[in-house]
This record gives structure tokens, C-alpha cells and sequence, in this order.
């Protein structure tokens, strides 16, 4: 009797029937959000340029006339990742109303800037999107409510949020533009050879540091500035 033994992991049929299952997998009925995490998986491998509606087609089997079905172009297909990013972001995270408005928005323009980072060209994807249901609804009520409650008119509680907003996606932008994941940096940001090209304007040159390194301290000393700004413009400590 031979005493050669067929590891059943490994044979033809059973690869045969692996390779069918994960066909099946990416066959199963499409529906937006099938599509929106596809989407959002892929966009860490090619970013956003990369990300074509054929490209995300190619990855769930399907041709790529069927995802109209459910998008009618790109930009509402990155209004729904944007939506599923945000969604992901405030998952499994109460609301504390006790917060004071200075530590609500730390956290929430924290946690916002930790959600795009968690994307190549995360923060691309989120500008200029609209949310695609009421998803955000809650938190954002609950915060208004901090702010008006600390002594804010809905005006100015609005102004100050939306500032921060604004702040906080303009800083990934640029981040990104740098460091498009962690682990990466982008040719062209080698701040020794700026500083030769740069060696006849000495501030710009010393600048680069301070611009294109250590973004997280850098991100919160803009927060502090922030609330520094608003606390002075609104008169409420």
C-alpha cells in the first residue's frame, strides 16, 4: 500500500470548489452598500484616480453597466463611501452630554481626522460629499445642543463647528498630499533637498519643517488656535 497521503486542502476539486464559492461571493446580488465597501477597500490600493466605476465592476465580477443601477455616477458613489467612512467613524461611540464644547469639538475633529486617515485620499473622498441619509443627524443635533447650551446662538454655534470642519478636512487634504498612508511618503517632499532648492529665502526654507513634518502636533496646535479664535470672537469660555 503506497504511503502517500492526498491532503484534501489541496486537491483539484476542492480548489475547484473554493475558487466557485468566492465567485459566488462576488455574484451575490449588488446593493449599495456591497458596492460602497468594495469601493472603499479598493480605494486603499489605488486611491482616488484609480478608483473608476469599471475598476470596482472588474473587482465584483460584474460588468460595469450594473452598478448604475445603484449609482447614477461617481460622485454619488463617493457621497455613499463617504457616508459608510462617517458611519464606521461613530460606530460603538456614545455621546457623552456632559462634554463641555471645547472637549466636543477636540473629539469630534479628532475623531474625524483619525476616520481619513484611515483611507488613501480619504479626505478627497469626503470633501464636497453629501451625506446620503440622515446618518449624521443625531450627533450633529446633540452638538449643536452642547453648543447653544453653553451660551452659543445657533449662528454662531454653526459658524464654529463648521470652521472646524473645514480646518480639519483642509488638514488631511494636505496631509495626505504628503504621506498618503502612514508608511508612505510622496516623491518631492525630501525637505533637505527644499531647503538647497529654497537656501536664498532661509525662513521659507526652515518653514518646511514646520509644514511638512510631525502633522499631529502640528494638527493640534491648529485646534488650540481654534478654540483660542472662537472663545475671543464669541465671548463664551
Amino acid at each position: 500500500m503506497s504511503s502517500e497521503r492526498t491532503d484534501s486542502a489541496t486537491t483539484p476539486e476542492t480548489t475547484a470548489r473554493s475558487e466557485g464559492t468566492a465567485r459566488a461571493e462576488r455574484r451575490a446580488p449588488l446593493d449599495r452598500a456591497r458596492v460602497a465597501d468594495t469601493a472603499l477597500r479598493l480605494l486603499n490600493e489605488v486611491g482616488l484616480e484609480g478608483l473608476t466605476l469599471r475598476a470596482i465592476a472588474r473587482e465584483l465580477d460584474v460588468k460595469a453597466p450594473a452598478l448604475y443601477w445603484h449609482f447614477k455616477d461617481k460622485q454619488a458613489l463617493l457621497d455613499e463611501m463617504a457616508t459608510e467612512m462617517y458611519r464606521r467613524m461613530i460606530a460603538g461611540i456614545p455621546l457623552d452630554h456632559a462634554e463641555t464644547w471645547q472637549e466636543r469639538l477636540l473629539a469630534a475633529n479628532r475623531g474625524l481626522r483619525g476616520a481619513l486617515l484611515g483611507y488613501r485620499d480619504g479626505a478627497r473622498v469626503f470633501s464636497g460629499s453629501r451625506f446620503t441619509g440622515a446618518v449624521h443627524a443625531e450627533q450633529m443635533e446633540d452638538t449643536l445642543r452642547v453648543f447653544t447650551g453653553a451660551g452659543f446662538t445657533l449662528a454662531q454655534a454653526v459658524r464654529a463647528t463648521q470652521t472646524s470642519y473645514l480646518y480639519t478636512i483642509g488638514y488631511v487634504t494636505e496631509e495626505q498630499g504628503v504621506q498618503p498612508m502612514a508608511d508612505e511618503r510622496r516623491e518631492g517632499y525630501d525637505l533637505d533637498e527644499r531647503a538647497r532648492m529654497l537656501s536664498d529665502y532661509p525662513l521659507t526654507a526652515a518653514a518646511g519643517r514646520e509644514i511638512f513634518e510631525d502633522f499631529d502636533r502640528h494638527f493640534e496646535e491648529g485646534l488650540t488656535l481654534l478654540l483660542a479664535g472662537i472663545t475671543a470672537q464669541y465671548g463664551i469660555a
